[in-house]
């Protein structure tokens, strides 16, 4: 081959049946051993400089340099351009692997011999191309849809999906009002009846017979998706009316507002995640070992095979995510030199207290979702983590900021491209909900990016020293108090100390003092005298059952009633063997108005409890009026007493008898 290459012009070697071995000796025979080391050690210095660590990509990316060199017949990497990589990859026949063009393309891009690489091409479909897209929607609707379609300034992602759901509605169209063939020809009426289908609207509703246009069929859409979908027909209408492509026969703007009823369904909700869910996560990622990572390739053994990103970019990643509190797309997105150290003690101002050296580090945020750059303090594990990370990261070029247009160094970058967006949700998530032993999803939905800020911020918010609405406010980078309310969540944990110690239960008893007469107990305690004395503060009540008389924080003075003032209640206040208890006792909404509101609400107590009955038997009213029931009794002679003068309701039992016969009403 090396004389039919160098003496007959043979350069057909593409149709040899030759690998990547007879290609080096091919080129080593042709250009010279020594040479061609040199360009392989060089090619090969480049790839692992970038992270390209996989054996298999340098051998391909090798074997490529050596077919294409041999192709334009250079020993010289700077004369080859990307038409010449192109055309040696389209003469080869078509295999299931790769040639790894792109890292070849940035190889010479880094020589300054071609002005880019080549981009990774991904197989895009096209779900608008499909035929059944439009089947069963009308001509000119489909028609003004695809101008609106074009025209619009919106993202390409939002306008596809409005795009799909606008040609939904003309197959409503179509099926419930035929005669309706345009967005010209609508009507107020109209618009009213299709707002309230859209607010019923559900997955798979008039959706075109080609299952790549529907992701789930028979569920209801969110209350965003709705209040969306709304939005976008409004704006349909809006625009195709602005743009003079229909008559404005109605106002959108006003007959297609999105209803109270369904605003009111939407809100933020951020899903905090357990604390016991949280911890075992937190424990994974800072164990995380290259054991844990997901493996690739076609080895039997799993250990042989290598793993998509450095152990150190994917620990710096999850202690990222786990204790820094910032979006996913702010992770990817951080710059080489991020962390910043305080090595000196620091003196807050205006408290005089001393943050230590090295307690915390600050972290440099780009520009976010809703305010500028920012700078905010994060645990020492996180910056020790990055540093790591930064010491073996590999050498990488600049590249464009998606969000601000800046060309910068990307901390998480690796052979020359950021870590994508959705690493961390499939990719570094079940990773460590796995070494975790813990579920992908719990009762609030699917553990994501996101839901690590509003746990973290939940738990800034309850700890024991917690931080401010405004210090979490800037800690999160919120330009605003009211985002950061949704954020601060209290935890059930907190809720209920706080109710047990709002003592809702103790407030609605309210205890009172009882004396025992300790000597009548241990005598015997017949029915006539009294042995427990309820203490109202102003006197004693006698009564056995004070806990169920209605009067009880009213006192109507019955004659179960002793004044404080009288003799026997001195003597008895001068008892030594009086036990001093208290009994707790159930009060009424009234009652504890009675208790806390003062003389209005007593008078209204006294006022209500006027005409009800006094265990001793006479209302409070007759007892105000000074008309009392007094029984007339004879003296005793020694321990006789006469059946005719014993008391018709004896203590304990009073006004539950007829009254005895010897009764009279006096003043």
């Amino acid at each position: 081959m090396a004389i039919a290459y160098l003496m007959c012009g043979f350069s057909e070697l593409h149709r040899l049946k030759c690998d990547h071995v007879v290609y080096s000796c091919l080129a080593r025979k042709v250009f010279g051993r020594e040479y061609m080391k040199i360009v392989s050690e060089r090619v090969q210095a480049l790839l692992l400089s970038w992270g390209y660590t996989k054996p298999g990509v340098s051998n391909r990316v090798t074997r490529t340099v050596f077919e294409a060199l041999l192709f334009i017949r250079s020993p010289h990497l700077d004369q080859l351009t990307l038409d010449d990589l192109q055309a040696v990859i389209a003469r080869k026949p078509q295999r299931t692997g790769t040639y790894s063009i792109v890292a070849f393309s940035r190889i010479l891009a880094s020589m300054g011999t071609v002005p880019e690489a080549l981009e990774i091409k991904r197989p895009v479909v096209d779900k608008k191309a499909s035929p059944a897209l439009t089947q069963g929607v009308p001509s000119e609707w489909a028609r003004l849809c695809r101008v609106w379609f074009d025209r619009s300034t919106y993202a390409v992602r939002s306008r596809t999906k409005s795009y799909y759901f606008l040609l939904n509605i003309g197959r409503w169209l179509s099926q419930v009002h035929p005669t309706i063939l345009s967005p010209a020809d609508w009507t107020r009426d109209l618009a009213a009846e299709l707002l309230s289908i859209i607010c019923q609207w559900h997955g798979g509703d008039w959706c075109s017979v080609d299952p790549a246009h529907v992701k789930s069929r028979g569920k209801i859409l969110a209350p965003s998706t709705r209040a969306s979908r709304i939005s976008t027909l409004r704006i349909f209408i809006r625009d195709l009316q602005e743009w003079e492509l229909i008559p404005r026969r109605f106002d959108p703007m006003r007959h297609l507002t999105t209803p109270r009823s369904l605003l009111a369904l939407i809100g933020p909700n951020p899903r905090v995640i357990a604390d016991d869910v949280w911890a075992k996560l937190v424990w994974a990622g800072l164990n995380l070992t290259a054991e844990d990572l997901p493996r690739r390739g076609p080895s039997v053994r799993s250990s042989e095979r290598p793993t998509s990103y450095p152990i150190e970019l994917c620990r710096a990643l999850a202690l990222t995510w786990l204790f820094a509190g910032l979006r996913s797309n702010e992770i990817v997105r951080l710059r080489l030199g991020c962390i910043r150290w305080q090595r000196d003690d620091a003196t807050v101002p205006g408290t005089g207290e001393v943050l230590p050296a090295d307690a915390v580090c600050l972290l440099d945020v780009p520009i976010n979702k809703t305010g500028t750059a920012f700078t905010k303090p994060v645990d020492r594990i996180v910056g020790e983590a990055i540093s790591a990370w930064e010491k073996v990261r590999p050498q990488g070029a600049k590249q464009s900021d998606w969000k601000t247009g800046d060309v910068v160094d990307f901390l998480f970058l690796i052979r020359l491209r950021p870590v994508g967006v959705t690493y961390i949700n499939k990719g570094l998530i079940p990773t460590l909900c796995a070494k975790a032993g813990v579920p992908l999803a719990d009762v609030r939905g699917n553990i994501t990016s996101h839901r690590a800020r509003s746990t973290i911020a939940s738990q800034l918010f309850n700890a024991k020293e917690p931080m401010t609405l405004f210090e979490l406010q800037a800690w999160l980078g919120h330009s605003s108090p009211s985002a950061t309310q949704h954020y601060a969540k209290i935890t059930p944990l907190k809720i209920a100390k706080s109710y047990a110690d709002a003592g809702y239960f103790a407030r609605n008893l309210r205890a009172i003092e009882v004396l025992i007469d300790r000597d009548a107990v241990r005598a015997g305690i017949s029915s006539s005298e009294p042995w427990k004395f309820y203490d109202l503060g102003h006197g004693y009540c006698t009564y056995d059952f004070f806990e169920q008389c209605p009067h009880r924080m009213a006192c109507a003075k019955c004659d179960f009633y002793m004044p404080k003032l009288s003799t026997a209640a001195l003597l008895l206040e001068g008892k030594q063997n009086l036990l001093r208890l208290l009994q707790e006792i159930p009060l009424g909404d009234v009652e504890q108005a009675a208790v806390e509101d003062g003389v209005a609400a007593y008078e209204s107590l006294l006022l209500k409890l006027a005409d009800v009955p006094t265990p001793a038997g006479p209302t409070q009213r007759q007892l105000g009026s000074g008309l009392v029931q007094i029984t007339l009794v004879r003296p005793i002679v020694g321990d006789h007493i006469p059946q005719e003068m014993v008391p018709a309701h004896p203590r304990g039992t009073r006004g539950s008898g007829e009254p005895a016969e010897n009764t009279c009403q006096l003043p």
